[in-house]
C-alpha cells in the first residue's frame, strides 16, 4: 500500500499478511481524495476510521494535513500495525479496538468525514445500519459526510441520506449527508 499524497508521498507500507484486510485500491483511493479535496480544508477536519485494517485511509488524511483522525476496528492486528506506523511516522491517528457496531452506538463525538470500508460480503442489514447509527446519533458535523466503501454488487441508493456514488472498478463509494 502507498500514500498518495501530502507530508508522506510515495510511501510504501507492507502490511503483515496474516491481517483479514483488503486495502483500497490506489486507483479508488486517489480518486475518493480528488472528490474530497474539492470540498474540505484537510485541516481542519475530524475523520472517524470505521473497519480500518491496515490504515490505508487514516494514513492518506494524516498525510494531507488532518491532526484529528480516530481509527477503528475489531481486530488486534490491525489496530497493532496502524499503532506501529504511527509511531514511525509520527502522525495525529489514534486507535481503537472496538466493534464498530458498538462504538456508534455509544460514540458522543463529532466528525467532518465519517469512512467506512467494511467487508464487501457483510451482509446488506449491516450496511443498512451504519448510515442508520451515524445519523440517529448525530454523528457528523453540519456539513459532513459519511462515505462507506462497498462492492459493486452492492447497492445503497435507497438508504435515507444518500446523496451519491462512484464506481471505480469493482468497488463503489457511496455518499450520505444530512
Amino acid at each position: 500500500m502507498r500514500i498518495i499524497s501530502g507530508k508522506h508521498k510515495g510511501r510504501n507500507l507492507q502490511a503483515p499478511k496474516k491481517l483479514p484486510v483488503r486495502p483500497t485500491k490506489d486507483m479508488a483511493k486517489e480518486s475518493l481524495f480528488n472528490i474530497l479535496n474539492n470540498s474540505y480544508y484537510f485541516p481542519d477536519l475530524k475523520v472517524l476510521d470505521l473497519f480500518s485494517g491496515t490504515g490505508n485511509i487514516s494514513y492518506e488524511f494524516a498525510s494531507r494535513g488532518v491532526n484529528d483522525v480516530l481509527a477503528i476496528d475489531a481486530h488486534s492486528g490491525c489496530i497493532e500495525f496502524i499503532d506501529k506506523t504511527v509511531s514511525l511516522l509520527d502522525m495525529n491517528i489514534r486507535t481503537l479496538k472496538s466493534d464498530v457496531f458498538t462504538f456508534l452506538e455509544r460514540n458522543k463525538e463529532q466528525f467532518d468525514i465519517i469512512f467506512a470500508d467494511p467487508f464487501y460480503d457483510m451482509e446488506l442489514s449491516d450496511f443498512e445500519k451504519l448510515p442508520q447509527l451515524v445519523f440517529e446519533n448525530k454523528l457528523l458535523s453540519e456539513d459532513g459526510v459519511l462515505i462507506i466503501e462497498h462492492s459493486n454488487r452492492t447497492s445503497l441508493a435507497d438508504l435515507p441520506h444518500y446523496k451519491n456514488s462512484r464506481k471505480y472498478g469493482g468497488s463503489v463509494f457511496s455518499f450520505f449527508e444530512k
